[in-house]
């Protein structure tokens, strides 16, 4: 009975967001009520939240499974892996299997998705919201091995070059460029952004880059020292 009451509640779960996101991408996040929702899903708004608590979360839960991620790719990383190997290796396969988290996913509902996200005001400081989560938890993930300063900032950076990277990839494919076309370039950019991340911005100049470049040093080792 349990078995056929958890199924029960993942298809309604799934119905509730099915309806809504198609609702949401064919006229607009702002201009589809939760009630219009709970009608296309055939579920009652009392039962409509007790699945999602926002109509944010009737979009963003997406994108939930992915909170935390970075700091799991930390903990599992390789033996003697550094993390921003490891990380930078998990982005790279991201981008091969065109994971919509990278932004490198030309699927139409995909890319609509995304610039629903990036143009709704409350979706996109939800997802700011997310973010600052995340990096909390790489943080705490990357301080396990390294002093809470490094382990701040290295964290701070990271989820920045991860997100730069994913909306750069997500414009040239709403430009009209397909993924096969971007991925390329975007494994490029992805391994000049984390080059920058383990030798410092000096590495953008190569050894004449002026005052300052000597300076420059690996964010972190394989140990996590600064």
């Amino acid at each position: 009975m349990t078995g056929l009451r958890d199924i029960k509640k993942q298809r309604t779960h799934e119905a509730i967001s099915t309806a809504a996101i198609t609702l949401f991408l064919q006229r607009g996040f702002d201009e589809v009520s939760v009630a219009e929702i709970a009608a296309a899903a055939e579920v009652s708004k009392p039962t409509l939240f007790k699945y999602f608590a926002t109509k944010e979360d009737l979009v963003l839960h997406r994108i939930a499974d992915h909170q935390g991620e970075a700091a799991r790719v930390v903990r599992r990383r390789r033996p003697g892996e550094e993390p921003l190997v490891a990380l930078e290796r998990h982005f790279l396969a991201g981008l091969h299997r065109r994971d919509p988290v990278t932004g490198l996913n030309d699927n139409a509902e995909v890319l609509g998705y995304h610039r629903m996200v990036f143009g709704t005001p409350s979706l996109a400081a939800r997802v700011s919201h997310y973010m600052a989560g995340d990096e909390e938890a790489l943080a705490e993930a990357l301080a396990e091995s390294t002093d809470d300063l490094t382990a701040r900032l290295v964290a701070g950076q990271v989820l920045a070059v991860q997100r730069v990277l994913a909306h750069r990839n997500w414009r040239r494919l709403a430009e009209g460029e397909t993924a096969e076309q971007v991925h390329p370039a975007a494994v490029r950019a992805a391994r000049h952004a984390f080059t920058l991340l383990r030798d410092g911005a000096g590495a953008a100049h190569g050894p004449e880059a002026g005052p300052g470049a000597a300076e420059a040093r690996p964010l972190m080792d394989a140990e996590g020292s600064s």
